[in-house]
């Protein structure tokens, strides 16, 4: 459908209902007398009811999901109403060899009266709520619809999920180093000696074995590796023996060895256990040969 088409439609449907609102302006207004409305509270009547039906309409061409269905109720219960009450016009009739409608009663039955009654005084109660709700709406979702703001809105959400994930990809990045630390020892004293010695966890005390060490996920640098080569469980074991040669029993400890051969935790309790072990089998034989 073309532009002009579409114009014209609009203007059709614009004639339509203001003759049609025409029509019902005259049972609203009389309704509004029989109810105590003066003058201008009856002209003004229609525009309450009928108005507020075009209000709903309009909301409900723009509004989405439960707002729509809300302007949809809204829009049903002002035409059910409306057509009530030009209903009940009409039972009255116009006036018969010109006498005059008794426009007191809005029906003979006095529950019937009661009710129309109420129908009529609450309908603009109900569309200042009414109206007012769903124009509230429609700002509302004007506000949300507007590019700009989404733009905004999604850009700091981006922002805090990325400090989120950061933060959290930090945390369990350092969270290992600490945990992985040996009791009593630092992280400098760490990094170092795991670097220079092989680790030497469930070696004999006698023959001292080698294990590989742990390696990293990806290549290391020239520049962070270390020029000193790897010592051997050999080789660890008799420089060892050449620092501890004048130490007393109580003195060799697995901190002491490890800080006098620069090794890690767990290679001096290897060596201490081998050196005590070498002590006590000299020991043994000197008794023996006196």
């Amino acid at each position: 459908m073309n532009r002009f088409a579409k114009a014209l439609l609009v203007v059709a449907l614009v004639g339509v209902v203001g003759m049609a609102f025409r029509v019902s302006w005259n049972a609203l207004k009389d309704v509004a007398t029989a109810t105590g409305a003066d003058g201008t509270a009856a002209l003004l009547y229609p525009f309450v009811v009928d108005g507020l039906m075009a209000l709903a309409l309009v909301a409900a061409l723009v509004l989405t999901d439960r707002d729509r269905d809300f302007a949809l109720r809204v829009l049903a219960a002002y035409t059910v109403a409306s057509l009530v009450l030009n209903y009940v016009h009409g039972l009255h009739g116009p006036a018969v060899d010109g006498g005059v409608v008794d426009w007191s009663r809005l029906a003979g039955w006095d529950p019937a009266h009661w009710a129309l009654v109420l129908l009529a005084t609450s309908l603009p109660v109900g569309s200042i709520y009414f109206g007012s709700d769903l124009v509230a709406k429609v700002l509302h979702h004007q506000q949300r619809s507007d590019p700009t703001a989404d733009r905004h809105e999604s850009v700091e959400i981006d922002w805090k999920d990325r400090s989120g994930s950061e933060l959290q990809e930090s945390t369990r990045t350092a969270a290992p180093t600490v945990a992985e630390l040996p009791p009593g020892q630092s992280t400098e004293q760490t990094a170092q000696t795991e670097a220079v010695d092989p680790g030497l966890d469930g070696v004999d005390p006698v023959g001292v074995e080698s294990t590989s060490a742990a390696r990293s996920t990806g290549p290391v640098p020239e520049s962070a590796r270390s020029s000193r080569p790897n010592r051997t469980p050999d080789e660890l074991l008799t420089e060892a023996r050449s620092a501890t040669a004048d130490w007393s029993d109580s003195e060799l400890t697995g901190e002491a060895i490890r800080r006098a051969v620069r090794t890690s935790s767990a290679n001096g309790r290897t060596l201490r256990d081998a050196l005590r072990a070498e002590r006590a089998t000299s020991g043994e034989s000197g008794a023996v040969a006196a």
